[in-house]
């Protein structure tokens, strides 16, 4: 072959790898070069409504399970978009489908429920509920959600499958997420994505992270049970007060004995309660607190062993001991363990909408979150999104009395949400035989 020839094959080939590439590119996250540009600016088109939307929630705060007005106001912007859903799961819960109704599937998660604590901060859109606060940031994420109804609605003839959206709620220590998925929120979705506030993320960037990401919890109470009698005479009685103390001790030794240096565990006994007579051993002692894992196994295992332990110390003490775990009202949270696939799909479309300099590594924290449960269904990802914004004051850790957010998210995150599930059909339609 002469030189030409090659020359022209060579050509041939470069193009080929060209076309190629550009294929894959119409095909997956570079969709067109405006395509974030698009979806961004729609979703700041509508910044005063999704502002006005968080408003409202947060003026009227509820607890688990109670969200009826939420609820109520969710399914009134539903009705206003032409959204089909389902109400109600797990009670005010609401599970609302924008596509084909065929697959791939993708579902998107939101929680509803707000804490029973009492703002302090002091601005015209204040809780009007005494003592009771969205504290961590869960109105912010509805209406993220929302927002991303919306956008996906008006974009819905693009969509190459089903988005499904979870309004859910109960998060807070009474496992909504787990009553949802009885009740058939999930279905035959394949994955499941959902975002959580961060204050110690800059607004404007999100962060990630594949593997463990949230601690699975529990929580527990106990009773330390004597013979109580005047202080003047320890040798007639059977001290409660002391076999507590040293309950409490040994169970700090098990973080410090038993686990492995390389997991994370936390055992935090929270309080403490006899009577206040200063002359008078009581006859019992109530005390508990939170276990916290990196790893659900750890969890389940400690479990256990605060148990045993409680048992064991309160008979070399003569006294007696009851261990209540709380199942029935508080649920043992698995930990969140991110999927990697879907990781590195939430960090490639950060990437794409928000630049590559403002997706972060998320850091692994020890409070829990229900999103787990989801997540021992199918493959699940949940990320940080930032509202830390020190001019606005949006610097408070969440279940802060003085947590205060940054409104500049809303529209950030309607468009992450959208382009997320949208761009997730894209990739994975050719899975499915439509």
């Amino acid at each position: 072959m002469d030189s030409c020839s090659v020359a022209h094959v060579h050509q041939l080939l470069l193009f080929l790898s060209l076309a190629s590439f550009c294929a894959v590119l119409s095909s997956g996250y570079l969709i067109h070069d405006s395509y974030a540009e698009e979806i961004l600016s729609a979703a700041h088109q509508d910044k005063d409504w999704l502002i006005s939307v968080r408003r409202r929630i947060h003026e009227y705060p509820e607890l688990a399970f109670q969200e009826h007005n939420t609820s109520a106001l969710i399914r009134t912007e539903l009705d206003k978009l032409g959204i089909p859903y389902t109400y109600p799961l797990a009670r005010t819960g609401i599970v609302a489908q924008i596509g084909s109704g065929s697959r791939p599937i993708v579902a998107l998660r939101a929680d509803m429920d707000a804490l029973p604590l009492q703002e302090l901060v002091e601005w015209s859109h204040k809780s009007k509920i005494e003592g009771r606060m969205h504290a961590c940031g869960h109105d912010a994420h509805t209406t993220m959600l929302l927002g991303a109804a919306k956008l996906l609605n008006q974009r819905k003839h693009r969509l190459q499958g089903t988005v499904r959206l979870l309004f859910q709620p109960a998060e807070e220590g009474t496992a909504g997420a787990l009553q949802m998925i009885k009740d058939g929120a999930l279905k035959d979705a394949e994955a499941i994505f959902a975002v959580h506030v961060d204050y110690k993320t800059p607004t404007g960037a999100i962060a990630s992270i594949s593997g463990p990401f949230s601690a699975a919890g529990c929580i527990f109470v106990a009773k330390m049970i004597g013979k109580g009698g005047h202080a003047a005479e320890p040798n007639r009685n059977v001290d409660p007060v002391l076999a507590t103390s040293f309950a409490i001790l040994a169970l700090q030794q098990l973080v410090s004995r038993e686990s492995d240096p390389l997991y994370s565990i936390v055992l935090s006994i929270t309080y403490v309660k006899a009577s206040v007579a200063l002359n008078v051993i009581p006859s019992y002692v109530e005390f508990g607190g939170t276990l916290r894992s990196q790893t659900t196994e750890g969890m389940y295992h400690f479990r256990q062993r605060i148990k045993e332990v409680i048992e064991a110390q309160a008979a070399a003490h003569r006294c007696s001991a009851h261990v209540d775990m709380k199942e029935e009202t508080f649920a043992p949270y698995p930990a969140v363990v991110n999927d990697n696939k879907l990781h590195l799909h939430v960090k490639r479309v950060g990437q794409l909408l928000l630049g590559p300099e403002n997706v972060r590594e998320a850091k692994r924290v020890m409070a829990g979150e229900d999103f787990a449960f989801y997540q021992q269904v199918i493959p699940g990802a949940m990320f940080g999104i930032g509202i830390g914004n020190e001019e606005v004051g949006s610097v408070h850790s969440p279940h802060s009395p003085f947590f205060f957010l940054d409104e500049g998210v809303l529209p950030i995150g309607a468009a992450l949400h959208t382009a997320i599930a949208e761009l997730y059909l894209e990739d994975n339609q050719h899975s499915f035989v439509q």
